[in-house]
Parts: structure tokens; sequence; C-alpha cells
């Protein structure tokens, strides 16, 4: 059974934390990616690199997905948060998941960020492929 962790526009309910509100989001970010024809490899890849919130198939090549939210567009709101910072932590995590299950130079890879903003009911997706750096 799924929770719904929403309480209202303002963020999570109640004695849920940001980590769970965070995932109940990667959890529809990943739903959106499947229906738009990705298999979803795993979700929330963690190594002492970084995480990777969505690792996906799209045909051959390899997808690593960032999920960010921001419930408003105000400073540039949730695709801009993914600084150069952001972006170096999620590649050294995905150069360690291609070592670790020896894809190295193997498969083609991409970068994506699927954006969230607004609230519970008027959530905007924005899905930008190939949003940063390449193997």
């Amino acid at each position: 059974m799924a929770l719904d962790l929403f309480e209202n526009e303002l963020g999570p309910k109640a004695g849920f934390n940001k980590r769970e509100f965070g995932e109940n989001l990667e959890k529809r970010a990943a739903q959106q990616l499947a229906r738009q024809g990705l298999k979803i490899v795993t979700e929330n890849y963690l190594c002492k690199m970084g995480e990777i919130d969505i690792i996906a198939r799209d045909n051959q090549d390899l997808v690593f997905v960032e999920v960010r939210y921001r419930k408003s567009t105000a400073y540039g709101g949730s695709l801009a948060s993914v600084d150069k910072k952001k972006q170096k932590r999620v590649m050294l995590a995905a150069s360690h998941y291609l070592q670790k299950h020896k894809l190295t130079n193997k498969v083609a890879c991409r970068f994506d960020v699927f954006a969230i903003t607004g609230s519970l009911n008027q959530l905007s997706y924005n899905w930008i492929k190939g949003a940063f750096g390449s193997f």
C-alpha cells in the first residue's frame, strides 16, 4: 500500500520527513518515465560516490536520472538546482555503477533530469533528456 505523504500543497504531512516525501516524488517520476517507455532498472542506487535516483533503459541506452522537486520556480526552480557539483556527484556514482556491473565502455549512457514543480494538485513534470554530461 502506497503512503500518501501529502497533506496539502505546502508539503509533507506532519510526522513524515523530507526523505520520505522525496521518495514519494521519485516513485511518481519513475512511473511517469515507465509510461514514456523507459524500463526502470533500479531506484535509489547508493554508493560512496553519491546517489542516483533512477537508473533506466531507453532502448539500448542506460539512463541515469536525477529527480528534483521545488514548490515554485523562484530562484530557478528544480532544474536550476542541479548545479555542477550535483552533476559531478551523479556522474561519479554512474561511473561506480558501470564499473560494478562491468558495463564500462559497453553501453551508451545519458544523464537526464526529471524536474517536478508545484503543489500536489498542480504538479508539473519536465523531463530533460541529456541534461548534462556524457560518457
